[in-house]
């Protein structure tokens, strides 16, 4: 029997991946935005609030469990900044503008100082059975990687040219597509609800 999931974003690549991951299940994965309602106010301080904040959103105005997901950038010279805010960072810089190329025009004059490069990208999903549910499944993917000195790559997208990947010797943005999804946070992080979900099912 299928069941209904609304995923909390209006980007049909992240419905298509989720579908295709959460159809094992018996899910049917659904756009927020086929719903007439506006996103959620993402006022919290941690990937985990925000991500709570958008399932919580979702279930309250479909009644219909949801998946969220929240991420971003942590650079450790710059005490975990962009973070929450990795995706409007340059936002209201007078120099940078606004948008992925003023994102990582601003990290990198940020660090144009620091011998310190060490960062990684965090994501964190959530799924929730209903608004008030009180134990959702919150699951989180840490990918270690450096800032480069220069940007390198045509995939991918936000920090990807700029995101050095150590294991892999190569920056994130010239990574293929299904290479990506294997080592990235959001690949872990979708791994590990799955292993959760699979979990419940079989209790």
């Amino acid at each position: 029997m299928s069941k209904q999931v609304i995923l909390a974003t209006g980007n049909q690549g992240k419905v298509v991946e989720m579908q295709s991951q959460l159809q094992e299940f018996g899910f049917t994965v659904i756009p927020q935005s086929d719903y007439p309602f506006e996103e959620a106010v993402e006022d919290g301080l941690s990937f985990v609030e925000n991500a709570i904040i958008k399932a919580r959103h979702a279930c309250q105005h479909t009644g219909l469990a949801a998946i969220a997901d929240d991420s971003g950038l942590e650079v450790d010279a710059l005490n975990g900044a962009p973070g929450i805010y990795s995706s409007r960072y340059a936002d209201g810089s007078e120099h940078e503008g606004r948008g992925d190329a003023a994102n990582n025009a601003k990290l990198l004059n940020a660090l144009r100082d620091s011998d310190n490069r060490s960062a990684r990208f965090q994501c964190v999903i959530v799924y929730m059975e209903h608004t008030n549910d009180p134990t959702p499944i919150i699951c989180q993917g840490t990918w270690e990687g450096e800032i480069a000195l220069t940007a390198k790559g045509e995939h991918g997208f936000g920090y990807d040219p700029l995101f050095w990947v150590p294991e892999m010797a190569c920056h994130s943005a010239e990574l293929a597509p299904a290479d990506k999804k294997k080592f990235s946070h959001r690949g872990k992080a979708l791994a590990s609800l799955k292993a959760q979900l699979k979990h419940f099912s079989d209790r």
